[in-house]
């Protein structure tokens, strides 16, 4: 009993960590990491290129068809367990989740086109009020899943979500209205050469990475350190999600209300992400043993940092692209919704992809100060380049306001009038 009680207090290294893999661990990893690798780059190689799309088929259309395609793989899915050959069910299991992920992406893309299309003076407002259900699904989503499987078997899970996403096909298509656009003249490119735009896009993958990170890995230290069950871990994910959800629509007022605070909410945000993560372990540095407690309060943290950060960004981006020259319409807040789109997905890949494997080599809590110390790097990223910032407008600001002195003697009534008296 006392070794037990050792070992769950103790959160340094273990003596031997595994340093070198065996053949079967590295082909495992190998396989885990094409499936994330893979999932996630069918979701994000469209962002190039699918903006345009959605100007050109109508954004309209894209959700409907994303909806009825996401709506399709994922009943199709629930019937996979009847293939008997194992090879074959892998084959049919990573094909049907690449095009779910397909649809998934035209969906959602341009949903995030149309709502700043819809709402283009408060979209950080809607934004929140979105994520409400985002995080009501990541709530409802793990004990209505487990329920269904145990109640009905495999397939019904899977069924019953498939048909729920396909119910709002017609529903959108009776409630969506239908936008005329004409292609932008302003490249995907250009879009991400603007450096604020770029640190943006990091931001955004520092948020994705840690949620990704914490899907594939929370679980595992909850059970293996804190000796939950698996029903408990799936408790303690909703100290994450529930405050996520809670604080989204508050943080969206606040953003479209103060729009000159957005850059700062981001950076106190990832000021905030980084020292929860830091402490979710906690680090091996802090000296302070793995409790319940204090993860359940890190991840109450971690929920309403992330939200912070989150729900600004895109109304930042697309304010950023308006100040450098594109065009206010659907082609630009397409461009827009497909980089934060593909810039989340590529987030959602590294977190439990690198996570993982620093997980493996030396334990969560180094893992997750990794994520932590990406968040404290774009948060001071953000810091630099808005100092330097305001320090080039103040001096823009003094040098429209300096007036040459001849310029400022100019008396043009005075000459006006003369020549009025050589005229009399």
């Amino acid at each position: 009993m006392d070794i037990v009680e050792e070992d769950r207090g103790d959160s340094s290294p273990p003596e031997t960590p595994a340093t070198k893999m065996s053949r079967q661990q590295i082909l495992t990893l190998i396989s885990m990491a094409s499936i994330n690798f893979s999932s996630m780059i069918c979701y994000s190689i469209l962002g190039p290129f699918f903006p345009n799309e959605i100007v050109q088929i109508g954004a309209k259309f894209m959700i409907v068809a994303g909806l009825f395609v996401s709506s399709g793989s994922t009943v199709l899915f629930g019937f996979l367990d009847q293939v008997s050959d194992g090879t074959v069910f892998i084959v049919l299991c990573f094909i049907t989740r690449c095009i779910n992920a397909i649809g998934f992406s035209a969906s959602v893309t341009s949903s995030f086109a149309v709502s700043a299309k819809v709402f283009p003076d408060n979209i950080a407002t809607v934004l929140g009020f979105m994520e409400i259900f985002t995080g009501l699904g990541l709530i409802l989503g793990p004990p209505l899943g487990g329920w269904l499987y145990q109640s009905f078997g495999y397939e019904i899970p899977f069924v019953f979500t498939g048909c729920l996403l396909f119910a709002t096909v017609p529903l959108n298509m009776w409630i969506l209205p239908s936008f005329d656009a004409v292609p932008s003249q302003n490249s995907f490119l250009r879009l991400c050469t603007r450096i604020k735009i770029l640190l943006i896009c990091f931001v955004v993958f520092t948020m994705s990475s840690g949620l990704g990170f914490l899907d594939a890995t929370l679980s595992i230290f909850a059970i293996e350190k804190l000796n939950l069950s698996a029903g408990s871990v799936g408790l303690l994910m909703i100290g994450l999600s529930l405050p996520y959800g809670a604080a989204s629509p508050i943080f969206g007022v606040i953003s479209d209300k103060y729009p000159s605070i957005r850059k700062w909410m981001m950076v106190i945000g990832g000021m905030a992400t980084a020292v929860s993560f830091c402490f979710l372990g906690p680090l091996p540095v802090f000296h302070i043993k793995s409790q319940l407690w204090l993860t359940v309060l890190m991840l109450v943290v971690v929920g309403f940092s992330l939200c912070m950060t989150c729900i600004p960004t895109f109304a930042e981006m697309i304010a950023c692209a308006h100040e450098n020259g594109f065009e206010e319409g659907l082609s630009t807040l397409g461009l827009v919704s497909g980089l934060f789109s593909a810039v989340w997905s590529a987030g959602m890949f590294f977190g439990p992809t690198i996570g993982g494997y620093i997980t493996q080599a030396l334990n969560f809590e180094w893992s997750a100060g990794v994520q932590g110390a990406l968040a404290f790097l774009a948060a001071s990223l953000q810091v630099l380049y808005f100092t330097i910032e305001h320090i080039q407008n103040k001096s823009q600001k003094a040098n429209k306001i300096e007036i040459s002195p001849q310029g400022e003697k100019s008396p043009l009534l005075l000459k006006t009038d003369c020549l009025r008296v050589e005229i009399s």
